[in-house]
């Protein structure tokens, strides 16, 4: 398992764990749906080739169970990590689940620490639109995503409640509201592709 790729310099972080590495079923229609509304608002896209991906452990085995939340690796790890982001100052922090969630809000000694069950769809639910709420980009944001949507047993509750609407899903409705974010404080983001976007439809 590759520990971290991307440059560590860029202001987009997505942290994982590493039993649900990143993939087209959780990261890439959130990230479509973002370059979408951002293209057709700046004409423009974000360097997608410099974000930066990060696995929360070192090794999958350091992943806790429900019994046991945190062991002494992933103590270690959160150090680690703590040290990285105290350096480089990301904008955006992605958390990609339960774990990496619970990871960042040690990271940052929020309180009170939480165990595996406290995070399900609906209260990430509530945190992404807490984050989304709260987005100063004068720090560094913590946004929960879902590790997992298609095939998930509470599919159609998620939608409804990440969306608040039935005719929305869940990847238009978190990619619309952080795009908004991303155009709302564009001239803050050094994340932008240099020079115009060609179009490749024929005149």
């Amino acid at each position: 398992m590759i520990r971290e790729s991307g440059e560590r310099s860029f202001p987009i972080w997505v942290l994982f764990n590493p039993k649900h590495p990143i993939s087209h079923d959780n990261w890439s229609p959130v990230l479509d749906e973002i370059q979408d509304k951002v293209y057709r608002n700046m004409n423009t896209r974000i360097e997608t080739e410099n974000i930066y991906f990060r696995s929360a452990v070192s090794s999958s085995d350091d992943i806790p169970n429900t019994l046991n939340w945190w062991g002494p690796g992933v103590t270690e790890d959160i150090e680690l990590f703590r040290d990285i982001v105290s350096k480089h100052k990301p904008k955006i922090l992605f958390a990609l689940g339960a774990f990496p969630f619970e990871f960042l809000r040690r990271v940052y000694e929020i309180k009170p620490e939480k165990g595996p069950k406290a995070w399900s769809n609906s209260n990430l639910g509530v945190e992404f639109e807490r984050s989304i709420e709260n987005f100063d980009i004068r720090k560094t944001n913590v946004i929960p995503l879902l590790h997992r949507v298609g095939e998930s047993a509470n599919f159609i509750n998620t939608l409804n409640y990440f969306t608040r609407k039935d005719d929305e899903n869940y990847f238009s409705y978190v990619g619309g509201e952080l795009a908004e974010k991303f155009i709302e404080n564009k001239d803050g983001l050094n994340i932008w592709i240099k020079g115009p976007l060609v179009s490749t439809k024929a005149t």
